[in-house]
């Protein structure tokens, strides 16, 4: 059994604030016993004000940078999966999703699908990998990929046990209720989170910004779910962490071992 967390917070462009929300996370997280804590996409300076194509542009970094030697340095033996922007070193910005433990990266993912204008502020990957960590093979995804099962399938398919999703998820900005909880987009939110759990029978670790964000109001909603699309943990609509003790290994193969949604694929039938 591992303890996995997955938070719902407020980051912004303020670097240093954001490292130390993130500080303070890892801190209660490894108190509470959590060998791997996913925290929101864009908690390194903060995600769009808006998805217009017209908003302030968050600062870029470099993975071998000093700003993700510094988490990587906060992190020690935990693995932390932590959203930015990317400076791949030519002047590219992407929305990225980087995991970082046992003092180095273990893994990155530039995001591969960008809704509205999101495209005017950020280049688009091209692939999603799995990789090996020390608490099992995990797949990285950034917010409005999971709408696309092929994602989270590729992933799967690659070997990933556990799939973590980094958000900057919000609302909806027309017809919005007062109460998030009654949000179309919540709902659509946690739908895709248990849906994509359930068809690759993979545990399910879902990150997400809180609070508001120039125009945007964002859903929270951080959650674990297991193999067979329940929720473990969630926050619900508002900041916190949600923890949940899970044996990977263990609940992959109690959900597999009847309808082995993976192992019963039928490839020449889809084109």
């Amino acid at each position: 059994m591992i303890k996995v967390a997955a938070v719902a917070e407020a980051f912004d462009r303020d670097l240093d604030e954001d490292f130390n929300r993130i500080e303070k996370l890892v801190t209660a997280a490894r108190a509470d016993g959590v060998r791997l804590l996913a925290l929101p996409e864009a908690c390194l300076g903060g995600y769009l004000a808006d998805l217009n194509g017209q908003a302030e542009l968050p600062p870029a970094l470099r993975l071998d940078g000093p700003e993700i030697a510094r988490l990587i340095d906060i992190a020690g033996d935990m693995v932390v999966c932590a959203g930015y922007c990317e400076d791949s070193g030519d002047g590219t910005r992407y929305n990225s999703v980087v995991c970082v433990g046992d003092g180095r990266v273990l893994g990155n993912h530039r995001k591969v699908h960008q809704p509205l204008r999101e495209d005017a502020s950020y280049s688009s990957g091209e692939s999603f990998a799995a990789f090996d960590t020390p608490v099992g093979r995990i797949g990285l995804m950034i917010c409005y990929d999971k709408a696309f099962p092929e994602s989270a399938r590729t992933l799967a398919l690659d070997g990933a046990e556990i799939i973590v999703c980094v958000s900057a998820w919000p609302g909806s900005r027309t017809n919005a209720p007062e109460d998030l909880a009654d949000d179309r987009w919540t709902r659509r939110f946690d739908l895709f989170d248990r849906a994509r759990a359930l068809e690759n029978q993979v545990v399910w670790l879902s990150a997400n910004q809180a609070g508001t964000f120039g125009s945007l109001r964002f859903v929270c909603s951080a959650k674990i779910v297991d193999p067979g699309g329940d929720v473990l943990a969630t926050t619900g609509c508002v900041p916190g962490m949600a923890v949940a003790a899970v044996d990977v290994a263990g609940s992959l193969a109690d959900a597999r071992r009847y309808m082995g949604h993976l192992r019963d694929r039928r490839p020449a039938a889809y084109v």
